[in-house]
């Protein structure tokens, strides 16, 4: 035997070591094993959640960061701390995990923690100069074929998409390879629970979308690459036509994205699961106390459509100075001017002659009311820094950022630039067109939400057979609402039966009822949220508009007291010393009854909206009521199909 060969020899039959992080509560355990390459399993209470799994870093000298991973050190240490939240679903948690930093030969390492809601793992890299990352392995493996809930692209080309598809669930063997999914799934392992699976800190790196691995049995990640070539749409949205042979290039110190298993025993779980949030950055913005959550009167949803003035509605200064009107005289904090304020040719600062903006923001600043402009994410690049001065020393709120359709590393970037510029000249932030949040709203408090979301406006151009939202609404709260909050733009007040439902683009309608509409208010995470209908709509529905406007947006407790994925939801959250309860149903009518044990000692008011009895062929019919209940009561909700049950607490004195 050669001196070479042995030395293969010995390198092959180098040891595999494990590594293990647990929970604080001793349940979830996350081993890492360094074998022929890295890898981890997930278990709970000794069962196997996740199996096998391989991780690696794939770099453009040919060098594979977790191949043949020599361990030098392990270190551990136990954390605990208060995280303060106050546009989150609650203003204020604690967060504990165990933590293991596995550093390797090569100058590079992996971070693993363990919570009692899930795990994650991230790599980081100790070098100096750029690396060009080729790819990267993350598989999530399961033993078995346990059924998922996956949201695919539906794009032609399946990495630009607005990421606002429904879910499929079925057996992960049935993965549609022929396009991607995208982040975040759920994976259900019934008697076992269920696992999501989702990134944070995605920054300067592109984010994951997954396919499936018939050998591994599991997701595997795809990432798009760096884009070298890109055309515009008329909209002067620019879309990738070329793209490099690599995935990222990035400063050779640096950490990657968490990847994050998340946990839940039950469905119930899934809604207020903090991984997200907890592994995010905390914020780079000194202070945030300027930034201000709200309601937002918009004009797009409803064609900007006023009716009974005496002035010809559409996108010009009466228009809006109706909307500011309304927005005033109902406590609704800000009123948004979308696609049409601005001369399309792809220049920001150009108004179209309709708007006089100067004057409509000092006419909404007398009524306090903030003024917000949507505009296309790479326009306002283009001319980030200008635009941003200008717009905030004119009164200007903040921004509606539309049409990024990517998570290439250069649109990640872009994002990111966006939130950052806008919180040196104090602006708030509301992406659209956007992917799921990966903790941004944390490290940059004034990116006040997301869509990444089918929401309300799809129902103004989809059908009926090709959009279910009673059950969309009952779903993605424990999914894509685990990742961050949600711009599903409600608030319609035209409410239709199924069979009565179909797609109008300038007078459109929601499936469902008016309560349903009404207690999305509670069960969606939304510290910015639309009232989408035109105020002339409100106005003839005033027991309606008083009753959402009373709702906050800011709240400092979410509990989630019933629920089945698809089927109904029940969210209960506290503002102060107040609380609100609303429930949604699917097609299916139901009634679902919740113990009132979350509210406190005393008599409580509860102004109860709920569907009426006609509902189920009428959507707009509802029922306004009040009774006085205590915490030692139960709540009988009944919801027409496709209905909602709405409730506000009050203490009685």
């Amino acid at each position: 035997m050669t001196l070479a060969s042995a030395a293969l020899l010995g390198a092959s039959a180098a040891p595999v070591k494990t590594y293990e992080v647990k929970s604080p509560d001793g349940r979830l355990a996350l081993v890492l094993t360094a074998g022929e390459r890295l890898s981890f399993t997930v278990a709970r209470d000794g069962e196997t959640l996740v199996a096998p799994s391989e991780m690696a870093l794939t770099l453009s000298t040919g060098e594979v960061l977790g191949e043949s991973p020599r361990v030098r050190s392990a270190r551990r240490r136990a954390v605990t701390e208060t995280i303060d939240a106050p546009l989150y679903r609650q203003s204020r948690f604690d967060a504990a995990y165990n933590e293991l930093d596995l550093r390797l030969r090569g100058d590079y390492g992996i971070l693993a923690r363990a919570y009692d809601d899930g795990v994650c793992y991230r790599f980081y890299t100790e070098r100096d100069g750029e690396l060009t990352i080729v790819d990267e392995t993350a598989q999530l493996n399961f033993e078995g074929d346990p059924s998922a809930y996956i949201p695919y692209s539906k794009t032609e080309i399946p990495m630009r998409t607005s990421f606002e598809n429904t879910y499929e669930y079925a057996p992960l063997s049935k993965f549609r390879t022929q396009t991607v999914a995208f982040m975040p799934v759920l994976v259900d392992l019934g008697e076992r629970g269920y696992v999501l699976y989702t990134e944070s800190d995605v920054e300067a790196y592109p984010g994951v979308y997954l396919t499936y691995d018939k050998e591994a049995k599991g997701f595997a990640a795809r990432f798009a690459e760096y884009p070298t070539e890109t055309s515009l749409t008329k909209r002067f949205q620019d879309v990738v036509e070329r793209s490099a042979d690599y995935i990222a290039r990035v400063d050779g110190r640096r950490s990657y994205p968490w990847r994050i298993v998340a946990y839940a025993a039950t469905a119930t779980e899934l809604p207020v699961n903090d991984m997200v949030w907890q592994t995010a950055e905390a914020s780079r913005v000194a202070d945030a106390s300027w930034v201000r959550d709200g309601k937002i009167a918009w004009d797009w949803w409803n064609n900007w459509g006023l009716y009974g003035v005496d002035f010809k509605s559409g996108i010009n200064t009466e228009t809006y100075k109706y909307f500011i009107d309304f927005a005033a005289a109902n406590g609704i904090e800000y009123v948004a001017l979308d696609e049409g304020w601005g001369v399309r040719d792809g220049d920001v600062m150009h108004v179209v002659p309709e708007i006089d903006l100067p004057e409509i923001v000092s006419y909404a600043r007398e009524k306090k009311v903030g003024i917000i402009l949507w505009v296309v994410a790479k326009v306002l690049d283009d001319k980030l820094e200008e635009a941003c001065r200008y717009y905030s020393e004119l009164g200007v709120a903040g921004w509606k950022v539309d049409f990024i359709d990517r998570q290439d590393q250069a649109a990640v970037e872009r994002v990111y630039r966006i939130a950052d510029a806008a919180a040196r000249y104090r602006m708030i932030v509301d992406f659209h067109g956007v992917y799921k949040p990966t903790g941004l709203q944390r490290t940059y408090p004034n990116v006040v939400n997301f869509e990444g979301i089918f929401g309300l406006e799809q129902l103004k151009w989809t059908d009926k057979t090709d959009a279910d939202m009673p059950a969309y609404d009952c779903t993605f709260p424990f999914i894509r609402q685990v990742a961050g909050p949600v711009d599903y733009t409600q608030g319609a007040m035209r409410n239709a039966s199924r069979k009565n439902f179909r797609a109008v683009n300038n007078h459109p309608m929601s499936q469902g009822t008016r309560a349903h509409q009404v207690a999305t208010y509670v069960v969606f995470d939304s510290p910015l949220v639309m009232l989408c209908d035109s105020p002339t709509a409100y106005e003839k529905e005033p027991e309606t508009l008083d009753y959402i406007v009373r709702f906050p947006t800011r709240f400092d407790q979410t509990l989630i007291p019933a629920g089945e994925i698809g089927r109904y939801i029940v969210t209960a959250r506290r503002a102060g010393d107040r609380w609100y309860l609303g429930a949604l149903t699917n097609w299916d009518a139901r009634e679902v009854e919740v113990k009132l044990d979350f509210l406190g000692d005393g008599r409580w008011k509860a102004r109860i909206f709920r569907d009426g009895v006609n509902a189920d062929r009428y959507g707009e019919d509802y029922l306004l009521e009040e009774r006085t209940v205590t915490a030692a009561d139960s709540l009988a909700m009944p919801m027409a199909p496709g209905g909602g049950y709405a409730v506000q607490f009050e203490r009685v004195q």
